[in-house]
């Protein structure tokens, strides 16, 4: 078989390179929750219950925290949002802003992990209500 990265089509190739990931033998060696997890997002992490409920708490305590905090930075850089743009502390409103930006990345990077148990509510089929 010829190495499908090399084949010119960008259909064949996959990122690494390997063979398609459409075959029959590429999902042999992943468990049934694996190949849940490589649905419809790809780059979740399914961790133990515990794990997830730590990551869950202290990523949103930390998010919050810097959110906050980068907002409070920028309040006391523009003096309430009153200083001149001469007077604004431009060192201290990137520092904020900044902060602004960590909490929010944290938070976005936190929402990737999933408990063992967990399924996506997009990833599942729509049901028919039978109450009408």
């Amino acid at each position: 078989m010829t190495d499908p990265s090399r084949s010119g089509d960008p259909a064949d190739a996959t990122a690494d390179g390997t063979d398609d990931a459409g075959s029959p033998d590429a999902d042999t060696d992943r468990s049934d929750s694996e190949r849940e997890a490589t649905g419809a997002r790809g780059r979740d992490v399914v961790v133990p219950d515990a794990v997830y409920k730590r990551v869950t708490v202290f990523s949103t305590l930390f998010a919050v925290a810097a959110v906050v905090g980068g907002f409070l930075l920028l309040d006391v850089a523009t003096d309430r949002a009153t200083a001149e743009l001469s007077e604004v502390q431009p060192l201290v409103a990137l520092a904020g802003l900044g902060l602004i930006v960590v909490g929010a990345v944290t938070y976005a990077f936190s929402t990737r992990f999933r408990a063992d148990g967990m399924g996506n509510a997009k990833d599942e089929t729509d049901e028919i209500s039978d109450n009408g």
